[in-house]
């Protein structure tokens, strides 16, 4: 065969023998036992008609306070090329009988149509597990040559599974989907949809504790994950819980092949070394048994290098590159509300600002305020929100933020919520106690108030700004302003 003749021959993909369009009306009446009011095609899928693109599928879903089919004029006229409906419309759609419902089967319909050897990644965890699905996307996507489909921002419920499932394009190698829960069973009824061939469990902590009553129930909620696994699936544990021997159990009880990662000796893929990298992250070896590898970590974090070790497994648990892997890390910055960092001008130079303002547990406050302490700066300004759902709990879980705060040299506290009276009560000791020398702290009750604070304490060169607190409290607004109107 001549060179001429060898081009001519060279074989297809399997990806590019799949259509352009995400879904046919055909395709989804047939998924969803509809009926399409004609022919068309879609590119995408969206609930709410604020983030309608052209060509995008939109689902009129109804909820306790308000109903999509609202919404369907604001939809067509931002491009949507239909709807589905559980009435009749003078624009293309899908009749259904639920449109909630509707939705989980159009789910349950791209997860059927992967190919046999697609990989699926159920990720779940009380802290850490949407930075974990966006690490293992940027993996995975750069290895397949963009074949990869991740949730988006944090769709991790029973409506943004089904949504997230229903958006992935058909010749997807790999998919990583989040689930979240606030009650035990949740997460067993999302795993079931995901049918993940690896599911993984970030870690365990006190968060939602108000609605699980304890950490072990917690623990139990998150195990529900492992109950969707195909067969031969394997779940992805942190070695170093306390809670690691019950999540084993129940990954056994559904036959699972166990990986662990983590510090501990016994894990199976085990941190051996961590030193800061140039410019910030860290340089880490782990062992994987059979091979050593050696990484670096764009975000800084001691916490971001244990995640990275469960990026690891799950990576080599589906076939992945770990070359790529390591790259993909080596690059991925923090997210916005989730550890984005902003350099901002000030009064005679620059201040950093790091952006944890989407959520907060016990768990993640003391890592976060643990890379504070860490962080080179002339000054440490901690502005915490009130940690939410943990109940009877709270006051103390808010208290003992004391400890973590002092550790991390922090110079001013802006605490805000009702719920940071405890941690206020508690920093207002006398300096005698076992908590040392007293710290300088404003307690306030909303966002715009630690905003007047930040404004009277002014922010000077060197500075370091942690803003990090429930997604409800609303420091989101501090960091817009800090990163908007500072100069």
């Amino acid at each position: 065969m001549n060179a001429h003749a060898a081009l001519i021959d060279w074989p297809v993909e399997a990806f590019e023998s799949y259509p352009l369009a995400l879904w046919t009306s055909a395709e989804i009446a047939a998924a969803t036992g509809g009926q399409a009011s004609g022919d068309f095609q879609v590119s995408g899928v969206e609930i709410d008609s604020r983030d309608v693109r052209e060509g995008d599928l939109f689902f009129a879903l109804k909820g306790e306070t308000t109903d999509g089919h609202r919404f369907l004029e604001g939809a067509f006229a931002k491009g949507a090329a239909a709807a589905v409906v559980d009435r009749p419309v003078p624009w293309p759609h899908v009749l259904v009988a639920d449109t909630t419902r509707a939705l989980e089967a159009l789910g349950a319909a791209a997860r059927a149509r992967l190919a046999p050897d697609a990989r699926v990644i159920g990720v779940t965890g009380s802290v850490g597990k949407t930075s974990v699905k966006e690490a293992l996307f940027a993996a995975l996507d750069r290895a397949s040559h963009g074949r990869a489909h991740r949730s988006v921002k944090s769709y991790n419920n029973h409506v943004g599974v089904p949504l997230s499932l229903a958006r992935t394009p058909a010749g997807s190698t790999f998919g990583v989907y989040e689930m979240g829960m606030n009650h035990a069973g949740e997460i067993a009824a999302l795993t079931v949809q995901v049918r993940p061939n690896v599911a993984m469990i970030t870690a365990i902590a006190p968060a939602h504790i108000e609605n699980l009553g304890s950490i072990e129930a917690i623990a139990d909620a998150k195990a529900e994950i492992v109950r969707g696994l195909e067969p031969g699936g394997v779940a992805i544990l942190p070695a170093d819980s306390p809670h690691f021997a019950r999540l084993r159990a129940a990954a056994l009880l559904v036959r699972a092949q166990v990986v662990s990662f983590g510090r501990s000796a016994e894990a199976d893929v085990r941190l051996l070394d961590a030193v800061p990298a140039p410019g910030g992250g860290s340089l880490v070896t782990a062992d994987m048994g059979d091979r050593r590898l050696c990484y670096t970590i764009a975000s800084p974090g001691d916490h971001w290098v244990v995640n990275s070790l469960a990026v690891m497994a799950a990576v080599r648990a589906v076939g992945g590159d770990l070359g790529a892997a390591g790259l993909a890390l080596a690059e991925l910055e923090g997210l916005k509300g989730r550890g984005a960092r902003h350099v901002v001008p000030v009064a005679g130079g620059t201040a950093l600002v790091i952006d944890e303002s989407y959520n907060a547990n016990p768990a993640s406050m003391e890592a976060t305020l643990a890379q504070l302490g860490n962080s080179p700066a002339r000054r440490r300004i901690a502005v915490l929100g009130a940690m939410k759902e943990l109940g009877e709990h709270g006051p103390r879980f808010h208290a003992e933020l004391a400890a973590p705060l002092i550790a991390a040299r922090v110079d001013q506290a802006v605490l805000v919520g009702e719920e940071m009276a405890a941690l206020a009560e508690q920093l207002g000791k006398s300096g005698d106690n076992a908590l040392g020398k007293a710290m300088p702290f404003a307690h306030c009750r909303t966002a715009a108030e630690a905003l007047d604070i930040l404004a009277a304490l002014g922010l000077n060169d060197g500075d370091v700004v942690l803003v990090k607190g429930s997604n409800s409290v609303g420091l989101g607004r501090v960091v817009e302003a800090l990163t908007t109107q500072q100069g």
